[in-house]
């Protein structure tokens, strides 16, 4: 099969294209190394998705991406430098092959940087998936998966947050995008017969994550020796999904969506298991064996009190089955951290 991937050399991205490739199949990698963090980084996962270990020399960006480029040319994989807010530069991606399925991960991230720049969010995640959904239309492309988020639920007062639960109170603009891919998706499923995933990502961690993500600051600074932010009284909680689990809910999508038509579904993936400020702190110290050194700070305007997935519908629905204990999944995190020197 042939999978376009949007975001490919992002944290999720990047181990998605892993497997794909491990697994036989061909990958159109689309990615534009945004700046919101270190595009090196990006680069480094990059060759790491396709099995290169080679050094690399970063000198101007322009540059860096072409010689990236061609460093990964090689069969069943490649590459393209391009924004998801330009539907031309698009169009000839679109042109020059035969894609089955569209795996769209690329998106403007983070809650509270949202909230700074709202219409740069809107012109990403609203704008650059429609013209995703523009080109399936054109080119007859019937199956697609996209990335949406827990930050839809907003401060849910129910909990474990289920699929059929009212998502009409976002509390940030990221979850309001991330919640009007889903109602747009649904009228390009409903007027072009596009079969659709939207699935729900709850605080995904693992090798490869963001590094302006709690887990990953939080190692940095407290191997350190620097003050953590730590926001509230510890006592907001999230259902961290390792990457693994995450990319296994992937993988059981895609086999859904090609063996099933009609299909438009919105599936939570989590862990199923919520972890408090606190717990997360202390199992990071527990694992690089220092203390943390707290600088207490008022809540964020835009975060949620709490996240909590039911998974009933992705175990039923596509099998889903979620291994990995948080405390094994800091274990393995720290272990990637400590050996990259991230």
């Amino acid at each position: 099969m042939n999978y376009l991937v949007t975001g490919g050399s992002g944290f999720i991205g990047s181990h998605l294209v892993e497997h794909l490739l491990k697994n036989g199949h061909s990958v159109i990698n689309i990615d534009n190394f945004d700046d919101f963090y270190d595009y090196k980084i990006k680069i480094k996962n990059t060759l790491e998705s396709v099995g290169k270990t080679l050094e690399f020399s970063f000198h101007e960006k322009q540059l860096d991406i072409q010689k990236l480029i061609f460093e990964t040319s090689i069969k069943d994989y490649q590459l393209y430098y391009q924004d998801i807010r330009n539907k031309e530069g698009l169009e000839k991606i679109f042109q020059k092959h035969k894609i089955d399925m569209v795996i769209h991960l690329a998106a403007l991230a983070g809650v509270r940087p949202s909230i700074e720049s709202p219409l740069e969010y809107a012109e990403v995640n609203i704008k650059g998936t429609m013209n995703l959904w523009e080109l399936c239309k054109d080119f007859q492309i019937k199956k697609f998966i996209n990335a949406s988020s827990s930050s839809v639920y907003g401060n849910n007062e129910k909990t474990p947050f289920s699929e059929d639960d009212s998502v009409e109170h976002p509390i940030s603009p990221y979850a309001a995008t991330k919640k009007s891919g889903e109602i747009l998706g649904h009228v390009y499923h409903h007027l072009y017969g596009i079969d659709m995933i939207h699935l729900r990502f709850f605080t995904v961690y693992g090798p490869r994550q963001r590094p302006d993500l709690a887990i990953h600051k939080f190692t940095k600074l407290i191997s350190e020796n620097k003050e953590i932010p730590f926001y509230g009284n510890g006592s907001t909680a999230r259902d961290y999904t390792f990457i693994d689990d995450i990319i296994e809910g992937i993988h059981k999508s895609i086999t859904h969506i090609e063996s099933q038509n009609q299909v438009y579904e919105i599936i939570n993936l989590g862990e199923s298991q919520v972890i408090n400020l606190n717990e997360m702190v202390e199992t990071i110290e527990n694992e690089l064996e220092k203390k943390s050194i707290k600088k207490n700070l008022p809540l964020q305007p835009g975060d949620v009190e709490k996240t909590n997935a039911n998974i009933q519908k992705a175990k039923t629905l596509i099998g889903y089955q979620p291994r990995t204990h948080f405390q094994n999944g800091i274990k393995k995190f720290v272990e990637w951290f400590l050996r990259n020197g991230s």
